[in-house]
């Protein structure tokens, strides 16, 4: 088995980037940038803490991410498992990074910087959804942000419907929690429940 152990070793099976994959980097969000993230509903959060490193999805109506300026983004945290895995990590470690995804197209776009929580009540407010505004909000500073050309999405052929797989051939939560707590918890009740549950807990 050969590793790969240093920089140089890694950089001698790979080619030199050309310029289309270095010009797109910039530390600031340009108009084009901008109206990626404005119809993006969907972004995977990674940070990185102590016990290692998280990714999280992050969803909502199109815009979630707010554009502050050319500089900052803010995402608010909406009502979850209370795990807060992410918001951990990030009172310990700045270092966060965004993954945009808009449905029907291609690229991506990459987002990587530093934030920190804040909890100020006008800010909280200003995100509110149906009169419940978010227990916090991420705020990110932009240290490098570009897209990611269509390869990954082409391959995987992510949002051909043809090739979605059938959710009843995939294990649901509820037999997940069932399996893993030796039937305790979930189950068919907890799948049941769950839709009309999640319709008030959204936001």
């Amino acid at each position: 088995m050969s590793i790969i152990r240093t920089i140089e070793e890694l950089e001698r099976h790979y080619d030199v980037p050309n310029e289309n994959s270095t010009v797109k980097e910039v530390d600031f969000i340009t108009p084009e940038y901008r109206r990626i993230i404005e119809v993006s509903p969907f972004a995977a959060l990674a940070t990185a803490g102590p016990e290692g490193l998280d990714c999280s999805p992050r969803g909502d109506k199109a815009g979630f991410v707010r554009i502050h300026d050319d500089r900052t983004l803010m995402l608010p945290d909406r009502r979850g498992n209370n795990r807060i895995d992410s918001l951990r990590n990030i009172v310990r470690d700045p270092r966060v990074a965004l993954l945009f995804l808009v449905p029907g197209a291609g690229n991506t776009l990459r987002v990587n910087g530093r934030a920190h929580l804040s909890v100020d009540p006008d800010l909280l407010e200003s995100f509110a959804v149906q009169d419940k505004a978010p227990r916090s909000v991420m705020v990110m500073t932009v240290e490098a942000i570009y897209f990611q050309c269509a390869r990954a999405i082409v391959r995987s052929d992510l949002w051909n419907p043809d090739k979605h797989v059938d959710r009843r051939s995939l294990p649901t939560p509820g037999e997940i929690l069932a399996a893993l707590s030796d039937e305790r918890i979930g189950g068919k009740a907890y799948d049941d429940a769950w839709e009309a549950r999640a319709q008030k807990t959204l936001w």
